[in-house]
């Protein structure tokens, strides 16, 4: 896990901690306890193989950045090198289903779509939540629905309520929609008494904050609050129901809408073939799994 902030002794030790056990199990292969690694295997599909940018048939790789902080969608395995998740299952079912390989970058998360549009990265996969504001930007396609929720520390002990968080202080990954999002919407109803919000470039880092004690409560999207409450040992539970549940997009440059187009109809395939609950029931968030796979969505 890399430790972006500065942290006192027993925050660094509870975010170390809590970094180990998010792995889920015994192994370095930081797959989840009990679960197995078996996927179908995807056959290749030669027109979707055509209709990849030149870039990446002549390559034949996808160069993909993730924010590698975001359990159990993409995170570091106990190597502290390989990216793993529900994400990278998935889309590497998909890459395999187009003909070519994966190369996961890990990348701060407001960095990726930059990096996209710039061409340091052919594909953003990062738990993106589909919006308006970032469809101006690049296309999406959808591929899992999540929502938002909370956690705080077991048996809530300051008294957190996400409807009324004022005067308390709150954990959030910078950039999310979350923060750019949900917390000021709330700052706005609390007059002086304000939202006290701890901005993390990393998920990791903001559980760390909630597990220590440095914040009351966290928010975050319902897959990865839930994956982090079950791995804490006891020490955080959800706090209220999930809510605002929105579909995740690959981010793909705008000009690019034929290579969009065949991730959604690899995708389409991935499903059909099992790979795709597969990769989701692995990680234990089928709830959030979709079967209509559009670029650019509009509800």
């Amino acid at each position: 896990m890399k430790l972006k902030y500065k942290m006192g002794a027993v925050a660094l030790a509870a975010a170390t901690t809590l970094a180990v056990a998010a792995c889920g199990s015994n192994s370095l292969s930081g797959e989840p306890a009990g679960k197995t690694s078996s996927q179908p295997s995807q056959k290749a599909d030669q027109a979707l193989f055509d209709k990849l940018p030149d870039k990446i048939k002549q390559s034949k790789k996808i160069v993909i950045g993730s924010d590698a902080s975001y359990a159990p969608n993409e995170f570091f395995a106990g190597d502290g090198k390989t990216i793993q998740g529900a994400d990278v299952d998935l889309f590497n079912a998909v890459a395999a289903k187009l003909g070519v390989k994966t190369e996961w970058q890990n990348a701060n998360f407001d960095s990726i779509i930059i990096g996209v549009n710039g061409g340091k990265y052919d594909v953003g996969v990062s738990s993106f939540t589909i919006n308006a504001d970032r469809m101006k930007q690049v296309n999406m396609i959808s591929y899992y629905n999540a929502g938002t929720q909370w956690a705080t520390a077991k048996g809530n002990p300051k008294k957190v309520e996400p409807d009324n968080a004022c005067g308390k202080t709150i954990a959030v990954q910078r950039a999310t929609v979350q923060d750019t999002d949900d917390l000021p919407a709330r700052q706005k109803k609390c007059g002086a008494n304000k939202i006290k919000i701890l901005r993390f470039t990393g998920q990791n880092e903001a559980t760390a904050a909630v597990v220590s004690g440095r914040a009351d409560a966290m928010l975050a999207d319902s897959p990865v609050t839930q994956y982090a409450v079950k791995q804490s040992g006891g020490k955080l539970e959800t706090l209220g129901d999930v809510y605002d549940s929105a579909p995740y997009g690959y981010v793909v440059p705008k000009d690019e809408t034929q290579f969009a187009d065949a991730l959604a109809a690899a995708l389409k395939e991935v499903k059909q073939d099992g790979g795709y609950d597969a990769a989701l029931k692995k990680w234990g968030i089928e709830s959030g799994g979709i079967s209509d796979f559009q670029v650019n969505p509009t509800s």
